[in-house]
């Protein structure tokens, strides 16, 4: 009978061989390939010393193909709970150095259960994934286990943050888990996403395309929006997760963390001259939302994609914000598809999750086009005037500048819900534009007058001094008020103060459903 010791000893180097993943060969393969091993990862994401591992001898089962003659350690996937900033985060982490990474049904089985903890104990998940695929040896298990953790995603999906880093290979099924999470950061020039790969592609359509092109960092950062952020390694994304928690709740039910401190509520008179008064040049509407927000707290996602729209995370006096607003700079800040989507997802995240969500509006309209009409522009916009109806956070908008028709309607304002609207002097909210709305109230006027120009020109300053301004909409109660750029700061402070105690009751039913 072994003694104490010896069974220490023994546990001990059980341990040790598990930790040692795929063996020093592999892990400096992985060293080579730009990667970091994924006890490494974990190492970097985690407060120092806080990782408590879980199912760490976990081994499959499977004696198909040769299988039962390898030795997987840890099954190629490393589970577990710690700490970032002293709150707890549940982790998980694929070892491509062990089998490349591929999931079984013991694998599947340590992420399930790590998911089914993380809904229990109420915090946040963050999934590591570097993976070759399914293990084709285990078949329908594997399957099984896709399956149990898409469902888990969807469980979670409102009641914690689920974040994905995609730090390598992630095909076939395998990519559905991250779709389903709520933040998805890619390694540029290292992961790869798609559900086919080039060499299906070109056998199945001809289509001639490499793994960057089709799958890589940039072309989901900016194409198809399957991905929230970019990073230039592991290190960066890490990085990157730490800091899109400090913006986050533990949960559903609770707050988002606060900064306390003294915070200066005036800015500078330079922000007069951020938004031209004249409504047809541009600007990047991202100064103001830098100038009114606390220093350095912007944190912007999605920033390749649909660039027309901007969406992040800020912080006024310490309180978290999410921010949603128009471009000028792209389109003119008119809404496509693609930023109709970006801001109504970003919105039903914002609202699950207790965070407000100010809205900047400096939009003419929907983008005009027969492909837009043909992409279903309508259902597309309909999921942004949906999510903002739905949203019972609190809502506050600022008009900056054009809110026409309407993209101004489902732009959060107070139809749809908004608690307070304030506008600029500079804000202009109607129907149309001048010269549209003219030339269609007056066209026949103008076609008969003996100086049509002249005429036409006559009624477009009419129409500006009568729709073209705030003053309309204050009169009807549709503004709350009309405020100098200067007050935007201390007014949105004032207005987050004010609405933080909002109860909103709405119809009791299993869920709306959404024109997805």
């Amino acid at each position: 009978m072994k003694s104490m010791s010896e069974r220490i000893e023994e546990l001990r180097g059980r341990s040790q061989l598990i930790e040692q993943g795929g063996g020093k060969e592999k892990i400096e393969k992985q060293h080579k390939s730009g990667k970091l091993t994924a006890r490494e990862r974990l190492e970097l994401l985690l407060d120092k010393g806080s990782f408590v591992e879980l199912n760490k001898f976990v081994k499959h089962r499977c004696t198909f193909f040769g299988l039962d003659k390898m030795d997987l350690p840890a099954d190629g996937v490393i589970t577990g709970i710690g700490t970032i900033d002293g709150r707890q985060v549940a982790v998980f982490a694929q070892d491509f150095t062990v089998q490349g990474g591929s999931l079984g049904e013991m694998h599947a089985k340590k992420i399930m259960f790590l998911q089914d903890m993380a809904m229990n104990l109420g915090i946040p998940i963050v999934g590591i994934n570097d993976s070759g695929g399914a293990r084709i040896q285990e078949g329908v298990d594997s399957l099984f286990g896709y399956g149990g953790i898409f469902y888990r995603n969807t469980l979670a999906s409102g009641v914690i943050p689920q974040i994905t880093v995609i730090a390598g290979p992630c095909a076939g099924g395998a990519v559905y888990s991250p779709a389903i999470t709520d933040f998805v950061i890619m390694v540029d020039k290292i992961a790869r996403m798609f559900i086919t790969g080039p060499n299906v592609i070109k056998a199945v359509t001809g289509e001639e395309v490499t793994q960057e092109e089709l799958g890589g960092a940039m072309a989901h950062n900016k194409i198809s929006g399957v991905a929230h952020f970019m990073a230039q390694n592991d290190e960066a994304a890490l990085q990157l997760v730490r800091r899109l928690l400090s913006y986050l709740p533990q949960n559903n039910m609770e707050e988002p963390p606060e900064i306390t401190g003294d915070y200066d509520l005036s800015v500078s008179d330079d922000i007069n001259d951020l938004v031209p008064v004249d409504p047809k040049k541009a600007y990047d509407v991202r100064d103001v939302i830098k100038r009114v927000m606390d220093k350095n707290s912007f944190l912007e996602v999605h920033e390749y994609f649909a660039p027309n729209m901007v969406i992040g995370f800020a912080r006024i006096t310490g309180k978290v914000v999410g921010i949603v607003a128009n471009q000028p700079r792209i389109y003119a800040g008119a809404i496509d598809i693609d930023a109709s989507d970006k801001a109504a997802r970003f919105v039903r995240f914002l609202d699950a999750f207790n965070i407000p969500i100010i809205t900047f509006v400096d939009t003419p309209g929907f983008l005009p086009g027969v492909a837009q009409e043909h992409g279903g522009i309508i259902r597309h916009g309909a999921k942004l005037l949906y999510a903002y109806s739905e949203a019972t956070v609190p809502k506050i908008t600022i008009i900056l500048r054009k809110a026409y028709g309407g993209a101004y309607i489902c732009m959060g304002s107070q139809h749809l819900g908004a608690d307070m609207v304030a506008a600029w002097p500079t804000a202009e909210i109607a129907v149309m534009g001048p010269e549209g709305a003219v030339n269609i109230v007056f066209r026949k006027e103008i076609e008969k007058a003996d100086n049509p120009e002249e005429l036409r020109q006559k009624r477009i300053e009419e129409y500006k001094e009568k729709f073209a301004n705030p003053y309309m909409a204050a009169q009807r109660g549709y503004v709350n008020d009309v405020i100098e750029p200067v007050s935007t700061r201390a007014w949105l402070a004032k207005a987050l103060e004010l609405t933080r105690t909002k109860v909103e009751a709405r119809p009791t039913k299993k869920h709306g459903n959404i024109p997805l």
